[in-house]
């Protein structure tokens, strides 16, 4: 029997069975249970193109919660047993994240933060005190703290996942049992799990984890975010898949978003001929371009010089989203002009001339409070004073940190050959396009040849995209995550409302459209930099709406790269009509793939 390679060019294959002399999953093997159970399919969102099969293995479970009886030994001795059960899970964190590098490690670092957090270790010595056991007080102590997050209604509910990960890890170090965690396999499995934490992401083995399936979750989670990163195929917040028990054969249809357990063999082989197809139209390199010559940037979003190797080998043609956040996260004190400097260099200086590398700004703010950048007191930080306005706002006390910073990317720009482009998040409306303009000019920024511009993540940003882009403002970038969060009232970090959380919604599609529009019609270039541009087919709609620069994890560029060639760019007008006219994200979707 023929093996059939896996969309991403991994060599994994798509099916159902094994075979010995290979270990290779093959498409036309059938299992004897798979005939005498019935087929049954959920439907969720989809990371990639890839079209995979195999048996499911279940996530390990957390440990049962801790009996409330009175502790073994004495108060000193159990606080001691809390505190180094939290340290070994910080400890094992970093490690995981030193392992994976890239966003990964940022991830995780910020969750070895959240195990050493001063105010959970006060609840546990104050629970010890009272005559808990150590593992009894690490779980009232988190649990305290998820229904206060959960509680918020904002971007910190976002972190309930990450605390009860980190509880269910340090109550099983206190009690002597293994962590929560992948199964032990040793032959290739499909993941399914309630959701991944990004400790247990860190350490898929490709060569094993075929795909992931997750209950929960959408497609900014942690796992859509560092799937995609990792090349591998995945379906998140497919309700009912907790019902797949391990050993269940099932297909994974990425591109399609579907899940199916016991798939007949005409679905197989029309999934895997799809992807063996996208496989090898994977194989295309040079300047994205749909297939009559519209030109189409793409590029990387990366978090510093460690990401800029994979985005050169990727073929990206620029950077179009450099986050700048880590110099500033876990810091007591802003970093000094000369190390921003040194940073912005190492970056710069990797590509060669001419190339677009696009700086945001310090997203300071909801999910990323600094003590240097003091905002006060807020109920819905995620609605509050967030991005460029902790700058502008209180009459501009915080317009220092913002102020050394340009500076510190013009010094870094004036050594390299890279076109450095510079743009604000969370703007709003043209006053304060305009004001941050005037301050990147005043920091010797070049506004007047349109390297100085500002993302559309609010729905007012788009719909007055037009004035926006009629003053000084030289482009515009399109933060699909937030602009998704913000039309549809839905927390991206919350997974219960993952499903809300999609930008083929037609509303978040008809903002991109007038936002691109109003580039067209100002002659300014408009892009994408959110979790979208990864997307190959919605990649084509987002094209049709008039988006020329598409950013993304660099593992996806590939598969955008393909699917753009294939198409024309009066084909990608037609499909994003199509979708535009939809009335929910999945018949978008489906409307722009017919």
């Amino acid at each position: 029997m023929a093996e059939t390679p896996a969309a991403d060019g991994s060599g994994r294959s798509e099916g159902v069975g094994r075979t010995e002399s290979t270990g290779r999953v093959e498409s036309t093997e059938r299992t004897a249970s798979a005939e005498s159970t019935e087929r049954a399919e959920y439907e969720g969102v989809g990371v990639g193109t890839a079209a995979v099969a195999g048996p499911v293995a279940r996530m390990g479970q957390a440990p049962p919660e801790p009996p409330d009886t009175p502790a073994a030994g004495d108060a000193d001795d159990e606080r001691a047993k809390a505190f180094a059960a939290l340290a070994a899970v910080a400890a094992d964190l970093r490690a995981r994240g030193a392992a994976a590098g890239g966003d990964t490690a940022d991830v995780l670092e910020a969750q070895a933060m959240m195990a050493e957090d001063p105010s959970l270790a006060e609840g546990v010595a104050a629970r010890t005190a009272d005559g808990k056991g150590a593992a009894r007080a690490i779980h009232e102590t988190f649990a305290e703290y998820r229904e206060v997050l959960g509680g918020l209604g904002d971007y910190m509910a976002g972190r309930v996942a990450d605390l009860g990960d980190i509880a269910a890890r340090a109550v099983a170090v206190a009690t002597g049992v293994p962590m929560p965690g992948l199964p032990p396999n040793e032959d290739p499995y499909i993941l399914v799990a309630e959701d991944l934490a990004p400790a247990d992401t860190a350490l898929l083995d490709k060569n094993l984890v075929l795909a992931l399936v997750t209950a929960e979750g959408g497609p900014t989670s942690h796992t859509a975010i560092l799937a995609r990163a990792m090349g591998i195929p995945a379906v998140v917040g497919a309700a009912g898949v907790l019902a797949l028990t391990d050993g269940t054969p099932v297909l994974v249809d990425a591109a399609e978003g579907t899940v199916v357990a016991y798939p007949d063999d005409d679905e197989l082989g029309a999934a895997v001929a799809r992807s063996v197809a996208s496989a090898a139209a994977a194989t295309l390199s040079g300047p994205g371009r749909t297939g009559d010559g519209q030109a189409v940037k793409l590029l990387a979003n990366i978090g510093g010089a460690a990401d800029v190797p994979a985005a050169l080998a990727a073929g990206a043609e620029g950077v179009g989203l450099f986050r700048t956040e880590f110099l500033y996260l876990g810091a007591e004190e802003p970093p000094t002009f000369e190390a921003q400097v040194r940073a912005y260099r190492a970056v710069f200086e990797a590509f060669g001339e001419g190339a677009r590398v696009v700086v945001r700004t310090l997203d300071a703010g909801a999910d990323k409070p600094l003590p240097f950048v003091p905002l006060g007191e807020e109920p819905n930080p995620a609605l509050g004073v967030r991005g460029l306005r902790a700058f502008r706002a209180f009459d501009g006390r915080n317009e220092a940190v913002l102020r050394t910073q340009l500076l510190a990317i013009r010094e870094a720009a004036g050594t390299e050959a890279a076109e450095v482009w510079v743009m604000a998040p969370m703007v709003d409306e043209a006053p304060e396009a305009e004001w941050f303009c005037d301050l990147a000019a005043a920091c010797g920024l070049d506004v007047a040849g349109g390297r100085v511009g500002i993302m559309v993540e609010t729905p007012s940003a788009a719909l007055t995209a037009g004035a926006i882009l009629a003053g000084r403002t030289g482009f515009a970038s399109i933060g699909t995550n937030d602009l998704t969060q913000y039309t549809m009232a839905a927390d991206r970090m919350l997974g219960a409302l993952g499903t809300l959380q999609d930008p083929w919604h037609p509303a978040v599609l008809r903002l991109i459209g007038a936002a691109g529009s109003a580039g067209s019609a100002a002659g300014k270039p408009v892009g994408v930099c959110g979790e979208a541009a990864a997307d190959p087919l919605l990649a084509c709609v987002l094209v049709g709406l008039g988006v020329r620069s598409l950013s993304m994890a660099p593992s996806a560029i590939a598969e955008v790269r393909a699917a753009l060639a294939t198409r024309t760019l009066a084909e990608c007008v037609a499909m994003a009509e199509r979708a535009c006219g939809a009335a929910t994200a999945r018949e978008a979707r489906r409307a722009a793939a017919e």
